[in-house]
């Protein structure tokens, strides 16, 4: 049986072996897309499409691998159908994201109203967190040229490495 395009759950999930770390700004085209990086995409094992949704803590999107939502919607399918706080939460997470098919450059075009959560306007800062991909507005974050030397080792310590 021919699978061509086509993974399982858990084919997805062991597809995705590396982890996403860097950053990197990349403009906004004309028609608002961006492209992500092609290392990236390799370590998500080249995914047809992503997930992206807002940070529900900082005024960031959090875009979120193929196999990394899987993994969780694997979980989720484990709990009961019709719980009815779970499917309110559930709807306002579905309500908020977005799937988005990357095109044959590794272009994504967000929506209007997520760009502007974000006050993503003409560039977006992608920044690698391990499991997912944050992307921020360049002016949000500090110099990406320097280390902070406190905060990484708060990260650190706070992720157990």
């Amino acid at each position: 049986m021919s699978k061509v395009g086509k993974q399982s759950v858990a084919e997805s999930t062991q597809a995705v072996s590396g982890v996403l770390v860097g950053r990197f700004d990349h403009a906004l085209d004309p028609k608002k897309r961006f492209t992500i990086p092609r290392e990236w995409r390799a370590t998500m094992g080249e995914p047809d499409y992503v997930y992206v949704m807002p940070d529900h803590k900082e005024g960031c999107l959090n875009l979120v691998p193929r196999a990394e939502m899987e993994a969780r919607l694997a979980k989720l399918r484990e709990k009961a159908l019709f719980d009815p706080a779970l499917n309110r939460a559930l709807q306002v997470i579905g309500g908020n994201s977005e799937q988005l098919m990357l095109d044959v450059q590794g272009r994504i075009r967000v929506s209007d109203k997520l760009l502007q959560f974000a006050n993503l306007t003409t560039t977006v800062a992608m920044v690698g967190s391990v499991r997912m991909i944050k992307l921020w507005d360049p002016k949000a974050l500090g110099d990406a040229a320097t280390v902070d030397q406190v905060a990484l080792g708060e990260a650190l310590e706070i992720a157990g490495f």
